[in-house]
């Protein structure tokens, strides 16, 4: 089916405004053209001849909506991105929380988990210092507003370039925390058995009554406005702990904002206005 590719501009801004409204991402008209071909093929899956008619999908069917928030999300990870945070994870800051919390378990969040490497990374190096550490425990939480790639890491199977990325940059541990299924690797199941995948909203306020000590928001802020990262650093910071470690990525910094973390070195920073930690 064709599909109308002339679009006014009253539809247009009606989408984007869409993503901002459902995603909290800020995405400005000149990205309409990467909007528009994210959502070519769902038009054309639904049979629908324009993008005013896809609006009144998303206006009268509710469950269309996570079907657009997967396709306007972008989702870019891999195993142990940026070599530097997980040294300085696994010199620095494993051991001096586990010598300062003896007999606690460390409580983690993966705050844009994606399709998971980076939850089964952290795995993977807790796993690796609690064999020198026997009495050590941790808890992951990777969570993500897009439903189908938190599909993805709770499946725990991964193939293509990651795959070789870890091979050449781990390959021990491919070879201990990983068994070959299907021409793909699949997570062992003791990795995964510490890892909890949900769906999350960065602009909502964290349930339950988490409190994490360790947060990773990686390569996500640059996607938001000042405003939607204000609100997302203050809903981050109330999920953390006194004193939790926060981690960003390489393009991103806290210095313009007014928030509860202090820098502690590039990417790293402390929450100072946070709940005490319990027993």
């Amino acid at each position: 089916m064709d599909i109308d590719c002339e679009v006014d501009r009253s539809t247009q801004h009606a989408l984007l405004q869409r993503v901002y409204r459902h995603t909290g991402i800020a995405m400005p008209e000149r990205k309409w053209t990467l909007l528009q071909g994210r959502l070519r093929r769902r038009l054309q899956a639904l049979s629908l001849e324009s993008y005013q008619d896809y609006l009144g999908v998303l206006e009268n069917r509710p469950d269309e909506l996570s079907h657009f928030i997967n396709l306007v999300t972008t989702n870019e990870t891999s195993f142990f991105r940026t070599p530097r945070i997980w040294d300085y994870l696994w010199q620095v800051y494993l051991p001096h929380w586990h010598a300062a919390h003896p007999g606690g378990t460390l409580q983690i969040w993966s705050a844009a988990a994606s399709t998971g490497e980076e939850a089964y990374s952290l795995a993977m190096l807790c796993e690796e210092y609690r064999e020198r550490h026997p009495g050590f425990r941790y808890r992951i939480l990777a969570t993500d507003i897009a439903t189908d790639v938190l599909q993805v890491g709770q499946r725990g199977r991964y193939g293509g370039r990651n795959v070789e990325g870890l091979r050449k940059s781990r390959p021990a541990m491919l070879e201990k925390y990983f068994c070959a299924t299907d021409g793909e690797a699949e997570v062992l199941p003791a990795l995964r058995s510490n890892i909890s995948f949900r769906e999350h909203h960065l602009h909502k306020r964290m349930e339950g009554g988490v409190r994490v000590d360790l947060a990773l928001l990686r390569n996500v802020l640059i996607y938001f406005d000042e405003e939607g990262q204000q609100v997302v650093l203050e809903n981050v910071r109330r999920a953390m702990v006194n004193d939790g470690v926060l981690i960003i990525g390489e393009s991103e910094s806290l210095g313009r904002f007014k928030t509860g973390f202090e820098f502690e070195q590039p990417l790293i920073y402390r929450n100072r206005t946070g709940h005490a930690r319990g027993p």
